[in-house]
């Protein structure tokens, strides 16, 4: 069914106790939190979360930047409003809380509050970003794969990261970097630009426009799963506060012996952080799980209508119940091909 997430503790510098995972792809780095002295046995570890997210419109900052400076500079403005943003919502969870409208998250961060001051103090602030591979298309002509696509990406994630430094040091709350899931934000986005930039490159096509998830291959770039981590190794690895690579396959691995070759494979090999295994399947009213993509049975004598199940973002729902956007790019997508026989 494909609902694990392996999280890599072989080939990167994490360890299961310096990491919470939480949501979809929402991973944080708890050594803030022991630089703030939250750790050892009776520390704060586990009282951390994230405020909110803020997510970065790349695509349209490439469109509208004419030179270098100008991309950053506009980058900078934007990230600006985003911690602004932030911060407000930040002072208005921490009011609310004191008044009583969060009963459980007062009761369960009251340590933090007599350590801290305030309810809210070891969680952070996250900003995340959208659409790098159709940022880079309208800024320079080259796609994320690109040597030069890619090391533009690394050069605007340095960045950000730097800015997010600057921001704790401002304000004194944690701030992370975030492949932003963008379930229905790649879509909205392509959308509103293409109405007011009409020759802006997207995703997908002119009636049904989306983004590329964050920092990720367009999906239709490769069906080698090899080559996609080779690409996006070195990128995954600049975000502080999650990202993942799922790995779409067109039907469920045969073994679960396999699986456990392949993630074993891919951790002893690449440092990204946190992969999951995603078959597609079919849910049939009468005969229930079929193995890949069947919109109508190919058992049953007549033609009765299936549930195609996919990965939205980072839970499965049915094809069928996705936004527009989210259904073009699963129509666009090329799956991995992995042979089992190559994983020994």
């Amino acid at each position: 069914y494909g609902t694990n997430y392996f999280a890599n503790y072989i080939n990167s510098e994490m360890k299961p106790e310096d990491v919470r995972s939480m949501c979809c792809r929402l991973r944080l780095d708890l050594t803030e939190l022991y630089n703030r002295g939250g750790g050892g046995l009776f520390g704060a570890g586990s009282k951390t979360g994230s405020i909110g997210v803020v997510t970065i419109n790349l695509p349209r900052i490439g469109y509208l930047s004419k030179t270098k400076k100008e991309f950053f500079e506009r980058l900078a403005r934007v990230m600006d409003v985003a911690k602004e943003s932030l911060e407000i919502k930040r002072k208005v969870l921490e009011n609310l809380t004191e008044k009583g409208l969060y009963p459980y998250s007062r009761y369960y961060l009251q340590d933090i509050k007599q350590m801290r001051g305030k309810y809210w103090a070891n969680h952070f602030s996250t900003i995340g970003l959208v659409g790098m591979n159709e940022c880079l298309l309208n800024f320079m002509g080259e796609n994320i794969a690109s040597k030069r696509g890619r090391k533009f990406a690394l050069e605007v994630l340095d960045f950000m990261r730097e800015r997010l430094v600057k921001y704790q040091k401002e304000t004194g709350n944690l701030y992370n970097l975030e492949a932003t899931p963008a379930e229905s934000t790649a879509y909205r986005l392509a959308l509103k630009d293409k109405e007011k930039y009409p020759d802006i490159i997207t995703a997908g096509t002119k009636k049904v426009p989306y983004y590329t998830n964050s920092t990720q291959l367009p999906v239709n770039y490769t069906d080698d799963i090899f080559e996609a981590l080779k690409l996006q190794d070195e990128i995954q690895c600049k975000y502080t506060g999650g990202t993942i690579l799922h790995i779409f396959l067109g039907e469920r691995m045969q073994s679960g012996e396999g699986v456990k070759r392949l993630v074993k494979k891919i951790f002893e090999n690449f440092k990204l952080p946190y992969i999951t295994i995603t078959p597609t399947f079919s849910i049939c009213p009468v005969h229930g799980y079929i193995s890949g993509e069947h919109f109508f049975c190919p058992k049953c004598t007549i033609k009765q209508p299936c549930e195609v199940y996919s990965r939205i973002v980072g839970y499965y729902r049915p094809v069928q119940q996705w936004n527009l956007g989210k259904q073009q790019e699963f129509k666009q997508r090329k799956e991995f091909k992995i042979k089992e026989t190559t994983l020994k």
